[in-house]
């Protein structure tokens, strides 16, 4: 009788193992299914991280996902996380943060993006490997931070969001003080894969301009004693277009192949030379005014209020500052630096790192240390 009451309870317990063992692989297929959403389709962009059930405001299960690109590198982590915050606190749309970052990024990224504040973002975190860029670039120690991987991220859109018709992309220094949905919808005209805000007619390039020269035409970023750029027939004076922010068409991106047109232009550039010696700006920045010359949208300029970092003087006015949907701390003096400009603006949205790695570099912050 004993005996029988073992057989019994062995087993009950297999039978209880069984499920649990069942129980575990089945949460771990769901785990993968919930991470691997995509196929990155190229080696290099691999999706590392992914929380789509995040709390978020009320959202109409109907409304159109909004995927907002940006960079992340460690150097300028809290640039990134306060953008984010700009974003979510300032729509109630349905955005969803595709974040670009090194592998060996992914973790303080994923630590601070555990902040109370942070958790009703809903967010993808997307390894990008620099061996992409390998024949693409040529090494200048001069052009220093333009010359890190993820500042090419952008031209890999359609990879990063390979489910989407359509995307925002925006570089780590800025703030966004307007719905990110009226960026969304800026209208691009058919045959548009991209819209940028143009440097010559933007509110914020006619506050700065005078005294610029050519700083803000074609010429500054490209070299036009180069008989490949000549071929072109692209006007020298024709007004350049900044890169930090705009909205993507991706199934025209795709159409046109327009990263394998980019990618061509930086071979080219490996081999030719084709940028300027005096380059205005980022090395991202040539390719994309190639593939884009007269073909390209433009978004309302207030969302690409920019310049806040060319100076540590204080360019614009409260009210400009205020009105402006996006700031962008574009240049050398970055909000989270000793001599920005607009820091208080900045501020608002950021927040410290949990980790304690990432810290605010501050005039008054030396003073006290001197004491």
């Amino acid at each position: 009788m004993s005996f029988r009451r073992v057989n019994i309870i062995i087993l009950v317990l297999a039978v209880a193992l069984f499920l649990l063992v069942l129980h575990h692989n089945l949460l771990g297929l769901s785990s993968l299914l919930r991470n691997e959403i995509t196929d990155s389709g190229i080696v290099g962009l691999q999706p590392i991280d992914f929380v789509p059930n995040a709390l978020r405001h009320a959202i109409d299960g109907r409304e159109e996902e909004i995927p907002v690109v940006i960079a992340a590198s460690e150097d300028r982590l809290g640039g990134a996380i306060a953008a984010i915050n700009s974003i979510q606190h300032n729509t109630r749309s349905n955005v969803i943060f595709y974040l670009v970052t090194l592998n060996n990024t992914a973790d303080h990224l994923r630590s601070w993006l555990n902040s109370d504040s942070l958790k009703s973002i809903r967010y993808k975190i997307v390894n990008f490997d620099p061996k992409l860029l390998e024949g693409k670039l040529k090494e200048d120690p001069d052009e220093g931070e333009s010359m890190k991987p993820l500042t090419f991220a952008r031209f890999y859109l359609p990879i990063l969001v390979p489910s989407a018709k359509k995307a925002i992309y925006m570089d780590d220094d800025v703030i966004v003080q307007g719905d990110i949905l009226a960026l969304y919808n800026t209208p691009l005209k058919p045959g548009h894969a991209a819209a940028f805000s143009e440097d010559c007619d933007s509110a914020s390039t006619k506050v700065i301009i005078r005294g610029a020269g050519n700083q803000y035409n074609y010429i500054g970023y490209l070299d036009y004693k180069k008989e490949r750029i000549r071929k072109l027939s692209m006007k020298a004076s024709t007004c350049s277009f900044n890169p930090g922010v705009f909205v993507a068409n991706l199934t025209e991106w795709k159409r046109q192949n327009i990263t394998n047109q980019l990618e061509k232009w930086m071979k080219l550039n490996v081999e030719e030379g084709l940028y300027s010696r005096t380059l205005a700006g980022s090395i991202t920045t040539p390719p994309l005014l190639i593939v884009f010359y007269q073909q390209h949208s433009t978004i309302d300029p207030m969302w690409n209020v920019r310049h806040l970092g060319s100076s540590a003087g204080k360019r614009y006015s409260p009210q400009f500052v205020k009105a402006a949907k996006l700031l962008h701390w574009n240049g050398h003096f970055k909000p989270w630096g000793r001599t920005a400009s607009y820091t208080d603006v900045w501020e608002k949205w950021y927040i410290p790192d949990p980790t304690g790695k990432f810290n605010l570099i501050r005039r008054y912050t030396e003073i006290s240390n001197i004491k």
